[in-house]
Order: C-alpha cells, then structure tokens, then sequence
C-alpha cells in the first residue's frame, strides 16, 4: 500500500477547540449558514498555532515534488532546511532565520511575530549557564 497523502487539510482535530461544529452553523438545508456565522474556510477549523496545518500542507509540497522529481528532491530540500536550520551563535540571543523562512516558504508571509517579535518576557538573560548548557560542559 503507498503511503503518499495529497491530504489538503490535517487528518482530525480536536473538537474541544473548534468554536462551532458544522452542526451548530448550518441552516435548514444542512449547508453552512453564511448570513449569520459569516464566511467559512478549512483554515478557521484548525486551531492556529498548532503546526497541524503547516506540517500538512509541508508533506503535501514534499510528496508532490517526490513524484514530479524524483526522490532527491525532498531529500535535498529536507537536508538544506536541517544545514540552515543549526545555530551555533547565543543561545539566549533573538536570531532571525531567513534562510530557513525561504525555504519553508514563508518569506512573503507577515506574522504577528515577524512585526512585534516576542512579546514573552523572561527571566534575565543568563548568556554563561546558557552557553554551559548547550555545549555540554
């Protein structure tokens, strides 16, 4: 059996997070209710921020240019996001990855990140037992 998926949206989700299941939008016809629950995408069913999304619409990109290209193709653009994707530098330090963004394909999207940075504050930086910590010693 293959195990290729052209899945568009995630298997299943939990229905805890969801806000309305289709049963409480929809109309006497059975269809979603657009006058009252207002325009309806696969995007607003799952949960933003899971990764659940991204990492399917990722093996659908991977499976398609396996069969278009060949198998190197996935693996070439698996092996260059792990290259760019390592960093040496601070670890405590804010580091912007732009190469990683290109190849993940978001270099033309615009987060909430990407215009206010991370709004978590934390403890203070600690760069030596940070730096201990990474290097094992």
């Amino acid at each position: 059996m293959d195990s290729t998926s052209y899945r568009l949206v995630p298997a299943a989700h939990d229905d805890s997070t969801s806000k309305a299941s289709v049963k409480d939008t929809a109309n006497s016809l059975g269809t979603h209710d657009t006058l009252r629950y207002g325009q309806r995408s696969l995007a607003d069913d799952i949960t933003p921020g899971n990764g659940l999304w991204e990492e399917t619409q990722d093996n659908l990109k991977l499976n398609m240019q396996r069969n278009l290209y060949g198998l190197h193709a996935p693996v070439r653009l698996m092996m260059e996001r792990k290259l760019v994707g390592y960093n040496p530098h601070f670890p405590t330090l804010k580091q912007s990855n732009i190469h990683l963004d290109i190849l993940m394909g978001r270099d033309e999207t615009l987060d909430f990140g990407d215009l206010f940075g991370d709004t978590i504050t934390g403890p203070e930086f600690q760069i030596h037992s940070d730096m201990e910590k990474k290097r094992r010693i």
